[in-house]
């Protein structure tokens, strides 16, 4: 079994709870890829892990940037699955995404990872300036935009175990804002 993380949003989480899968296909998720491996070779499992979720967690305010309705917290589904696919040759080096072409059942979530509601400002900028951090400012982006994404990291995401997920839905209301 292999642990990946997929970038989702509360509305996307609470769609795929209530469908019974994470979908449809073809998911970008991210995991320990050779190319990360290979990047980061002295770290150990623990820390490969993490950065591999830390790029799902970037890639999860890309998602949060697409849909402002969309509660200002990054949210990382961690799912083991048996099978990944192998990198199609275009991965850069330190790059732990891949393209999961099948459905996942929601069987094989093993928890979520979510940012506390106090996190909802730094993430939001970083959201709103998406577009800007990734321009073409000599192909680096927006230093104030790229400033305010690398500030999530600084933001630790909560951990979820799947019982607690339909608590944390019913807490978070439709569209991830909480209930008062």
């Amino acid at each position: 079994m292999m642990r990946i993380y997929v970038p989702s949003t509360i509305p996307l989480l609470d769609a795929a709870c209530h469908a019974g899968e994470i979908g449809p296909a073809p998911l970008t998720a991210y995991a320990v890829t050779p190319a990360l491996r290979e990047w980061y070779s002295g770290g150990d499992d623990e820390e490969l892990e993490y950065a591999a979720m830390a790029q799902a967690a970037r890639a999860s305010v890309g998602l949060l940037a697409a849909d402002p309705s969309a509660a200002r917290r990054r949210v990382v589904i961690a799912c083991e699955v048996g099978a990944v696919p192998p990198a199609d040759g275009t991965v850069e080096l330190g790059d732990a995404r891949l393209e999961m072409r099948v459905v996942i059942p929601w069987t094989k979530v093993a928890a979520v990872h979510v940012d506390a509601v106090a996190a909802a400002g730094v993430v939001g900028k970083a959201a709103d300036t998406w577009d800007a951090a990734h321009g073409d400012t000599a192909n680096g982006g927006d230093e104030d935009a790229v400033f305010a994404l690398d500030s999530c990291e600084g933001e630790d995401l909560l951990w979820y175990a799947t019982q607690e997920i339909p608590d944390l839905l019913a807490a978070e209301g439709p569209r991830g804002g909480l209930r008062a």
